[in-house]
């Protein structure tokens, strides 16, 4: 026998079909149950991954992500300069001249309010991510001086427009005061295509090219509203913008800039997203600690089952630390093979989760037009297979120290 005593035991005592049937129960119950709670956990969190992916590539894949803007209403003249002097942060993909401001667009017999995005086809370094949007037109035709604009399919629909058509977009940051109050900056646009997201930013937004947005703002023809940066993950611009601002706070000569970043207008959605996958989480690892507690029952049904075994033992011999070990291996097997055959079966149902729906008749097609979006991220999947194995280890800690004080004496009095 090669093995040490106590693996070799234990390993034994786990594969061994002798002894109480309802202590057997006990143990593939509690096997199956880890089993089933990692694969859930793996399928279910890879589902919540892949929604805030689809989320992030949506929303926080057109809108700015970071923003350097200044408070007057001239803009910002000489941003190639400022786009030089700051400093290269990580994770910065890229930095943007832009032109943004909020107004209203008015159809054939309704009005919307909407955000308008000054596009630049020369200088935009992200231009690909609304062109993977486009469903109709080109963005080559947005050119400057031709005043068109591509809006979403969504707001498209709830003004009755189609390319070709002609709008009228009206701005109150280009307006001008007359003895009748306020006038806003207005001009008509031709539509020349539409875009979709996926999200509320097709009913809220409408691109058009930027010399001719900061023209209708009254703008200087090379002046831009501020600078955006976009990033390899979203998620840091929070911490790239206190950077940034302590930078720009400590130069006088942008002392008047601001920074503020899309966790100002979206963060609480991603906010509600990510409490979600927690609470998501912690519900379905509850049911992988309840898979450990029935290892406990089973190991303690076990020892009273062996308790002959063991005082055989330790009446050979064998040492207290070795007979802890050995229900350690045992309680340790039903949580290793159960994380491994959930891993698995998680793999598995997430690889394949779209095409099981569609085989039990549900269809997600309205959610998205390739059903459920899901993303595995490798080191979430073992922090669960980790957890669990842990969990089922501190499962077996009192078991097998019951075990290990085992009185031979006791033990055989019967016997």
């Amino acid at each position: 026998m090669f093995q040490p005593l106590a693996l070799f035991i234990g390993l034994r005592y786990s594969r061994s079909r002798k002894g109480s049937a309802f202590t057997g129960f006990i143990n593939r119950f509690a096997l199956a149950g880890i089993a089933l709670g990692v694969m859930a956990l793996i399928v279910v969190t890879s589902v919540m991954n892949g929604f805030e992916n689809e989320l992030k590539k949506r929303i926080l894949g057109v809108v700015p992500q970071l923003t350097v803007s200044t408070s007057t209403s001239d803009g910002i003249n000489n941003w190639q300069q400022l786009a030089d002097s700051l400093p290269q942060y990580e994770g910065v993909i890229a930095i943007e001249p832009y032109v943004l401001t909020q107004g209203v667009v008015q159809g054939s017999n309704q009005i919307k309010p909407v955000a308008m995005q000054g596009y630049y086809p020369d200088r935009a370094d992200s231009s690909m991510r609304l062109e993977e949007h486009i469903v109709a037109g080109n963005l080559t035709t947005l050119v400057e001086g031709d005043y068109g604009v591509f809006i979403g399919r969504s707001l498209a629909y709830d003004l009755g427009l189609v390319p070709g058509d002609t709008i009228r977009l009206l701005a109150a940051a280009g307006g001008v005061f007359t003895p009748l109050g306020l006038m806003p900056a207005q001009r008509r646009f031709e539509v020349l295509g539409l875009f979709e997201m996926e999200s509320e930013v097709d009913s809220q937004m409408v691109v058009v090219n930027g010399v001719d947005l900061a023209r209708l703002l009254r703008l200087d023809k090379n002046a831009v509203s501020g600078l955006r940066f976009y990033f390899e993950d979203p998620f840091m611009a929070a911490e790239v913008g206190q950077q940034l601002q302590q930078h720009l706070a400590s130069t006088a000569a942008t002392a008047n800039l601001q920074v503020t970043n899309w966790r100002s207008r979206y963060g609480q959605l991603f906010t509600a997203v990510a409490m979600e996958k927690r609470m998501m989480w912690m519900m379905l690892a509850l049911v992988i600690a309840v898979a450990a507690f029935n290892i406990v029952s089973g190991l303690m049904l076990v020892i009273q089952d062996k308790r002959r075994d063991i005082a055989i033992l330790q009446t050979m011999g064998t040492r207290d630390s070795v007979i802890y070990r050995i229900f350690v291996v045992q309680g340790l097997f039903n949580g290793v093979v159960g994380a491994l055959l959930g891993l698995a079966g998680g793999l598995l149902v997430a690889t394949y989760l779209n095409e099981i729906v569609t085989a039990v008749g549900i269809d997600l097609t309205m959610i998205s037009g390739q059903g459920l979006p899901v993303l595995m991220q490798p080191v979430q999947i073992s922090t669960i297979v980790v957890s669990a194995i842990l969990l089922a280890l501190l499962a077996t800690l009192y078991p097998a120290a019951r075990a290990a004080r085992t009185q031979p004496s006791e033990a055989l009095r019967y016997d």
